[in-house]
């Protein structure tokens, strides 16, 4: 699958873009992000909460993150920051094609709330919810037990299919879910007119050499 096969989708829409919300707040008098729990001034990379029944994203401190750590039943979860490359990750273009997405690009994690794993791949007009039954995920983890220790409601798979000039194909990330609504963000704020435009693929190619420059690298344990 090639750049140009990412279009608009007209599906169930996900809750507000999480990248969204932090545009919003980032447009604060003064351009100075803070804290929405204790107002601190924050400084550009900063921690981040979710509120889980919303799946959205509010920016934080580290004390007022710290809080959230570990806690369970809260209405707000810690977002953590590993960032992992699953080298031999298992993936057939069959499973693949059974997941039923539109294009080659998607996330998914584990609603804890729901009880349930949600799929969502990124499109002009945002974040798009996919049908994943529990036995295509089953599937999927049975290949790859590493995601056993995907952490429920801020961490996500991240699964790229499409070919970008100079990066390879496919990749798989198990990385925080800030990064998965970024990636939403880029592709709604960059995209333009029917194939994208050369800006979008670059800022693209960018974010997962970001994703490259930062992951741990972690190898196949056992199928």
């Amino acid at each position: 699958m090639h750049e140009d096969n990412l279009q608009s989708q007209e599906q169930q829409q996900a809750p507000e873009s999480a990248f969204g919300v932090l545009r919003r707040f980032a447009r604060r008098p003064g351009n100075a992000e803070r804290c929405e729990l204790c107002a601190t001034v924050l400084a550009a990379d900063h921690e981040h909460l979710i509120e889980i029944a919303r799946r959205k994203l509010l920016c934080a401190c580290t004390a007022c993150a710290v809080l959230f750590s570990g806690q369970s039943g809260a209405k707000y979860k810690r977002v953590p920051r590993r960032v992992v490359l699953l080298a031999g990750f298992q993936m057939s273009d069959a499973q693949w094609d059974s997941l039923m997405i539109p294009i080659g690009m998607a996330f998914f994690f584990k609603s804890s709330l729901e009880n349930k794993v949600v799929a969502l791949y990124p499109s002009p007009a945002g974040a798009t919810e996919s049908e994943l039954s529990l036995e295509t995920w089953s599937d999927i983890v049975s290949a790859n037990p590493e995601l056993q220790s995907m952490e429920p409601d801020v961490e996500g798979l991240l699964v790229n299919r499409i070919a970008l000039a100079g990066e390879p194909s496919p990749q798989y990330y198990m990385l925080p879910i800030d990064e998965c609504y970024g990636l939403v963000g880029l592709i709604r704020t960059h995209w333009r007119g029917f194939s994208g435009g050369s800006d979008v693929w670059q800022e693209l190619r960018n974010f997962f050499r970001g994703l490259q420059s930062k992951a741990v690298v972690q190898e196949k344990t056992h199928a």
